[in-house]
C-alpha cells in the first residue's frame, strides 16, 4: 500500500483499533537498509546503530524467519542470562543481540563468539550507541563486521521515490513533487512513532519519555556523567543554537560549568545519537572560520524557530545521504558548511574523496539566490549548487544555481 495512502487514513476519523492495524502495516513497510543488510549478514556480523526509538529493534526482528533465530535484548534479566551462556543452535541460525553495547566487555565476548561460530551463526548487534567506536580499547573487530546507521523516515523513504545517487555525479530528479509530506515530517520529526500517530499531543508526550529514558538509562549506563541535570540543561541549550556556529565558551558561561565538561557532554550527545556535528570546510582559497562546528539535532521536530527548523531538516536528509553512500557503498563524503572571514556562508557542502560535489543552501521562502552560493561555487569549483526553498514551487536556473522546492530535492534522496 502507498504510504501516502496510509498517513492519510491515519489522520482521519478512525477507531483506535483500526488506528493500530494501519500503524502494523506502515512498520512491515520494508526500510531503507533492509536489503544491504541481509547482503551484509551473507559475509560478516552486522551492527545496526541508531537514535533509541528510531526502529532498530522493528528492522532487526525482520531479519528472524526462521524457527531456529532468536532476539535477546541485554535490558532483560533472563536475556542476559541466555547471552553469557552463548548456547547458540546447531542449525544455521540469525541472532539478533539487542544493546549488546551495555556489557563492558562486549567486544572481546562477541569476538570469540563470533570466531567460533561465525561460519554458522550469523549475528546481528543493535544498539543506541556509536557501536564502530564504542567502549573502543581491547580485542579488535576489525575485518568481522559491516555497520549501519539507522536514521528516521525522511521524503524519498516514504514516497519510495529514492534514485540511484553516485558521488561526484549530476542528481536525477523527477518532475513531481510532494509538498505536504515535508511540512508533516517538519511537525512531527523524522522517528516512526510520533510521525505515523500525526497527534501533537503525542508528540509531546513522546519526546518528553524519551528524554527522560535516554538521559535516565542510555546516559547514566554508558557513560561516567556526575551533572546529570546540567547535560540536560545543555541539550535544551542547543535547541536554540540550531543553524549557528557553535561557541563552546557560551555555553560554558550559561552552565557555569568549565570548557572541559561542555566538550565532553557535546561528545556523549553525538556518540548517543541526540546530535551531530557540521564542521566548517577549509582551504586555502577561501578564509574560512577553522574552528566553529554547527550542531543539529536527530529529532528537528523540537526546534521551535521555523527557518531552522527547515535547515536542520536537511541536514538531517543529508546526514542520511552521507552514511548511506559510506555504510552501504564504501565512499568517503564529507557534510560541511561554507563561511569565510567576510562572513559570507552557505549552509551545506557534501564533499566526495574530499573534493566539493554539492553546495546546498535553504531558504523558507523567496527567489533570490545567497550571492555566497556563486561565489564559493567558483572559488571552490563545486559542481553542483541548489537553493531549496520550503514554499516556494519555481523551479529554474540562475547562472549555475537551481532554486528549486526543497521536497523536489529531497524525494530522491534515501
Amino acid at each position: 500500500m502507498d504510504v501516502r495512502i496510509i498517513i492519510f487514513l491515519l489522520t482521519g476519523k478512525f477507531s483506535c483499533v483500526f488506528f493500530c492495524f494501519m500503524v502494523k502495516i506502515l512498520m512491515l513497510v520494508k526500510r531503507y537498509l533492509e536489503n544491504a543488510v541481509q547482503n551484509d549478514l551473507e559475509e560478516k556480523m552486522v551492527f545496526i546503530s541508531g537514535p533509541r526509538q528510531v526502529g532498530k529493534t522493528t528492522v532487526a526482528k525482520t531479519f528472524l524467519k526462521k524457527e531456529e533465530d532468536r532476539y535477546y535484548n541485554l535490558d532483560r534479566r533472563d536475556d542476559r542470562k541466555e547471552i553469557l551462556s552463548a548456547k547458540w543452535p546447531s542449525a544455521r541460525a540469525t541472532i539478533v543481540l539487542d544493546e549488546l553495547h551495555k556489557y563492558l566487555r562486549w567486544k572481546r565476548w562477541i569476538k570469540g563468539e563470533y570466531d567460533a561460530h561465525g561460519s554458522r551463526i550469523r549475528f546481528l548487534i543493535t544498539g543506541s550507541a556509536r557501536l564502530d567506536i564504542y567502549r573502543q580499547g581491547g580485542d579488535s573487530l576489525q575485518g568481522r563486521y559491516h555497520a549501519h546507521r539507522l536514521h528516521g523516515f525522511s521524503v524519498g523513504e516514504l514516497l519510495k521515490t529514492t534514485r540511484p545517487v553516485e558521488p561526484g555525479k549530476p542528481l536525477e530528479f523527477s518532475m513531481d513533487s510532494d509538498s505536504k509530506l515535508i511540512f508533516d515530517l517538519l511537525q512531527y520529526g523524522p522517528f516512526p512513532e510520533p510521525f505515523l500517530k500525526q497527534s501533537v499531543r503525542s508528540l509531546r508526550r513522546w519526546r518528553r519519555e524519551r528524554l527522560d529514558r535516554f538521559f535516565r538509562e542510555d546516559v547514566r549506563e554508558l557513560e561516567n556523567v556526575r551533572d546529570l541535570s546540567s547535560m540536560e540543561l545543555l541539550a535544551d541549550l542547543l535547541e536554540k543554537r540550531i543553524g549557528s556556529p557553535l561557541s563552546v565558551q557560551s555555553l560554558c558561561e550559561d552552565l557555569e560549568v568549565s570548557h572541559r565538561a561542555v566538550s565532553h557532554w557535546l561528545d556523549i550527545l553525538e556518540r548517543l545519537y541526540h546530535c551531530f556535528k557540521v564542521t566548517p570546510y577549509t582551504k586555502k582559497t577561501v578564509r574560512s572560520l577553522k574552528k566553529a562546528s554547527k550542531v543539529y539535532l536527530w529529532d528537528w521536530s523540537s526546534v521551535s524557530e521555523k527557518g531552522f527548523q527547515f535547515e536542520n531538516l536537511v541536514a538531517g536528509h543529508l546526514l542520511k545521504l552521507k552514511h548511506t553512500l559510506e555504510d552501504q557503498e564504501g565512499y568517503r563524503i564529507g557534510l560541511h558548511y561554507l563561511r569565510d572571514t567576510s562572513k559570507r556562508e552557505v549552509d551545506f557542502l557534501v564533499t566526495a574523496d574530499d573534493k566539493p560535489w554539492l553546495a546546498v543552501e535553504c531558504k523558507t521562502g523567496g527567489k533570490d539566490v545567497n550571492p555566497a552560493l556563486k561565489y564559493f561555487g567558483e572559488r571552490l569549483n563545486i559542481l553542483f549548487l541548489y537553493q531549496l526553498t520550503l514554499e516556494g514551487k519555481e523551479d529554474f536556473l540562475d547562472g549555475r544555481v537551481r532554486v528549486m522546492p526543497a521536497a523536489k530535492f529531497l524525494q530522491i534522496l534515501p
